[in-house]
């Protein structure tokens, strides 16, 4: 047993040997690599507040075209979608009998008017009584009505368009039998579309008429439809908390028609500020902090206050100035007072873009 304890303590004693008394071998330490980081110069630039909502178009002006009498129809002049101007004539109704009452009403008057001017020397001679020049007056001015009477019953036969505009689908035929009420057609004036959106009631405030408006039709992807507000509602949705707005948007080319869903931007107000990408913001509890690189190409840790934040952009409020170089990519590999090399974040992107055509 004694010699068994004994070979144990010689073979560790050797074993503790060999390892104390290895030489050490030399450790090579490696350069420490230089991190490339891709950076952005903070700059001023125009910032937009905006408010998003979805709006429907409705036609500058809009009617149903309709008779106002019941009659039948003797001519249309119009074909579907025509564009035509005020006081066009559309459709012309059976009108026989009141252009023949004016004829009557007409002659009527002529003849008491000639009556007239025959007595008037007699009355002033005193040869006819003044009662029955009287008489012929109140004649002449209930012919006149009866004139005017017909020749309203006559213009009712024809329908004009109110205004100019587009019109609609054709709903009647020659020799068909229209009814007060009926449509006929539609006419929409389309050069200017009204636009309306719902706006949340806590920004009444920074609502008035002049503001400027940006919308999008699914129809027309990227093309970009300007206009102002005219109108506020006067009232709140009381279900919504939202206030109805008004826009009028240019609409030459009659591109809009009315009830397109619209996605509309409100710009409530356009101003200059120092803006970077929403990438170099380093959030740590309630603060927010930036890497600027310095012209050692150090990096610097700077803390900043955010203002807006719209579409992968940061508006600085303090901390930064124009022209300071923030950290936008790398910013995991590189701590503050590391030295980095600098890569401009135009040529990242295109790299990127590159990369992106490469692969598809």
């Amino acid at each position: 047993m004694k010699k068994i304890i004994l070979l144990i303590a010689i073979v560790l004693i050797a074993l503790f040997g060999y390892f104390s008394y290895q030489p050490e071998t030399s450790q090579v330490q490696r350069p420490r690599v230089i991190p490339n980081v891709v950076v952005g110069k903070v700059e001023m630039m125009p910032i937009r507040d905006e408010v998003e909502a979805l709006g429907t178009g409705k036609a500058f002006e809009s009617i149903i075209v309709t008779s106002k009498v019941a009659e039948i129809v003797n001519q249309i002049n119009f074909e579907d979608g025509d564009i035509v101007e005020k006081g066009s004539v559309l459709v012309l109704l059976r009108n026989d009998e009141q252009k023949a009452k004016v004829a009557v009403t007409e002659v009527k008057l002529a003849e008491n008017l000639r009556e007239l001017d025959r007595i008037s020397t007699l009355v002033s001679s005193k040869t006819v009584a003044e009662l029955e020049h009287d008489r012929l007056q109140s004649l002449i001015d209930t012919t006149r009505a009866e004139v005017a009477q017909a020749n309203a019953a006559l213009n009712d036969r024809i329908i004009k368009a109110p205004f100019a505009g587009r019109l609609g689908l054709r709903q009647v035929s020659v020799g068909s039998l229209v009814t007060p009420g009926e449509q006929i057609s539609t006419l929409d004036d389309v050069s200017k579309i009204k636009l309306d959106f719902s706006v949340p009631e806590r920004f009444i405030q920074e609502l008035k008429p002049g503001k400027l408006v940006e919308a999008h039709a699914v129809a027309y992807p990227g093309r970009v439809f300007k206009g102002v507000v005219t109108s506020i509602d006067s009232r709140v949705n009381p279900e919504t908390r939202a206030v109805l707005v008004r826009a009028v948007l240019p609409n030459a080319d009659f591109s809009l028609l009315p009830g397109m869903l619209m996605k509309v931007k409100l710009i409530k107000q356009s101003r200059e500020a120092l803006l970077v990408p929403e990438a170099a913001i380093i959030p740590i509890q309630n603060k927010h902090f930036v890497y600027t690189v310095n012209e050692d190409n150090k990096v610097v840790q700077q803390q900043v206050t955010l203002g807006i934040r719209s579409r992968g952009w940061a508006e600085i409020t303090e901390g930064l100035a124009a022209g300071e170089q923030v950290i936008i990519r790398g910013i995991l590999k590189v701590r503050p007072g590391d030295e980095v090399k600098v890569q401009q974040a135009e040529n990242f992107k295109f790299a990127q873009v590159e990369e992106m055509e490469t692969s598809a």
